[in-house]
């Protein structure tokens, strides 16, 4: 991810959660403010990769086509205009420390309040607890909305 020194950068977590969509409005309509740019980061990971076990999902994954399902997610979530304005990035690694060192140097780093896996009654999920705990700049955990 390309830096610019004197950009006013948002970085955002979307994992495809209903608190990372709020997550990604958030960011949009902060970024507008601040007159920012916002980087929209999705984390993939295989599990099973660094224990003793054979990870049981198929390890070709194809970053182009996860970019495009990015893309159209961010449009379906923002519209068309919005969605264009917004960096996406696919990476490969843990999603906490990905977002942590996107976050060097941003404005903020928005994260939903739980994401696709943990517990329902969690009050945070494990990547927004340790990005709030160990980031280098502001933290934003938005919460989604009731249904």
């Amino acid at each position: 991810m390309d830096r610019d020194v004197f950009e006013r950068r948002v970085v955002v977590g979307v994992d495809g959660s209903p608190s990372s969509y709020e997550a990604l409005r958030w960011a949009v309509r902060y970024a507008g403010l601040v007159d920012g740019t916002v980087d929209a980061i999705a984390v993939w990971e295989l599990p099973g990769l660094y224990g003793w076990s054979a990870p049981a999902v198929d390890m070709d994954v194809d970053e182009n086509e996860a970019r495009q399902a990015m893309r159209q997610e961010l449009t379906d979530v923002l519209g068309a205009d919005a969605a264009g304005s917004v960096r996406t990035h696919v990476v490969h690694g843990n999603p906490a420390d990905v977002l942590l060192r996107a976050g060097e140097g941003a404005e903020a780093v928005v994260v939903g309040s739980r994401g696709r896996g943990g517990f329902a009654r969690a009050l945070l999920g494990s990547v927004s607890q340790h990005v709030s705990q160990h980031a280098s700049c502001p933290v934003v955990i938005v919460r989604p909305t009731s249904p």
